[in-house]
């Protein structure tokens, strides 16, 4: 198993490298002055100029490609042509609020949709079989975006059982930094009234990003329980008459979260570059808004660190669900 981490690592390398190629020319290309956009307004020439060379913007695209390279192998992100801030500042405070959001989401998609995948299964061809697929098919066909909104609108502005937005109100303060998240925080310090409102201010956006991987790994795992419940093995147990409910636990639920493993690991890269829109719907303060905020500056440094980040976690998360193949499936075998 060493061996099959070690090949994957260092396959890592290659794909990272084309991402800082492609993210790199991209925010070069992209029409607009980002220097002048930075300046200021009332910015002279000669500031302008002072600027990019201070940024190394006068540079041939190549030098500030490895110049940034360089800059990369030590840590270093580079600093914000907006803000003037290093970017990997920058990163370290946002990023915890975004891993939160994705871990919430995705716990919920996986806490719901693999037993309700099972069921649907199990009542193949029955009206909940049915009804799970019509809400399936809809949560996958609604934006995130706009269910972010009608859930604002029923659930904030109608009941008002919940807040608009942000992580917490202005006039809390928030929990003593452990892991960055919020609520672990807050019951770290046995601070259970900000951990309820941390979880309510959670809450929506972490359904609004949960409710399309919820539905894709139901009906992915009811997929697979069909396919698993036909198989041999299946009918022979049958045959001996173990009970049914031992059966679908021990034997065909085991095989079929397999399949399912995949989904799952997908979508965690998948809900990690969709946080752009959630966040800024409720004004999340995590790597989609910091991106956004960086897009509309024409500030393209945090941009590539953003991309960056979101492309390492996306590639670890693979990693970590291949090696899960292995705990949920013995026979999975890694050379």
């Amino acid at each position: 198993m060493l061996l099959f981490v070690l090949k994957r690592l260092i396959l890592i390398v290659p794909v990272l490298i084309g991402l800082t190629v492609v993210m790199f020319v991209i925010a070069r290309v992209l029409p607009g002055d980002p220097v002048a956009l930075a300046a200021g307004p009332n910015a002279t020439r000669g500031e302008i100029e002072a600027l990019a060379r201070q940024f190394g913007l006068d540079q041939p695209l190549w030098t500030q490609y490895f110049t940034y390279l360089s800059g990369l192998l030590h840590g270093d992100l580079g600093t914000s042509l907006s803000t003037r801030r290093p970017v990997a500042a920058d990163i370290a405070a946002y990023l915890p609020a975004t891993l939160e959001l994705v871990f919430a989401a995705m716990l919920l998609a996986i806490l719901v949709g693999v037993p309700l995948g099972l069921l649907t299964a199990v009542w193949r061809n029955r009206w909940p079989d049915y009804l799970a697929q019509v809400a399936a098919i809809g949560a996958i066909s609604m934006p995130r975006f706009f269910l972010g909104l009608l859930l604002q609108l029923f659930f904030a502005m109608w009941l008002m059982w919940l807040p608009l937005g942000a992580r917490l109100p202005i006039i809390t303060i928030p929990p003593p930094t452990v892991t960055g998240f919020f609520t672990l925080d807050a019951l770290m310090a046995g601070d259970f009234d900000t951990f309820r409102t941390a979880l309510r201010h959670l809450a929506m956006p972490a359904i609004a990003m949960s409710l399309s991987p919820l539905a894709t790994i139901m009906r992915m795992m009811r997929a697979s329980t069909i396919e698993v419940m036909q198989q041999d093995y299946v009918t022979t147990a049958r045959a001996l008459g173990l009970p049914r409910a031992k059966i679908i636990g021990k034997y065909v639920a085991r095989n079929a979260v397999s399949a399912t493993l995949t989904v799952i690991g997908l979508y965690f890269g998948w809900l990690l570059g969709g946080t752009v829109l959630v966040e800024t719907v409720f004004d999340w303060p995590g790597l989609g808004l910091y991106a956004t905020r960086a897009i509309l500056a024409q500030d393209m440094m945090p941009v590539i660190a953003v991309a960056l980040v979101i492309g390492v976690l996306f590639v670890t998360a693979n990693l970590l669900i291949d090696l899960l193949y292995g705990v949920v499936n013995p026979k999975v075998r890694y050379s």
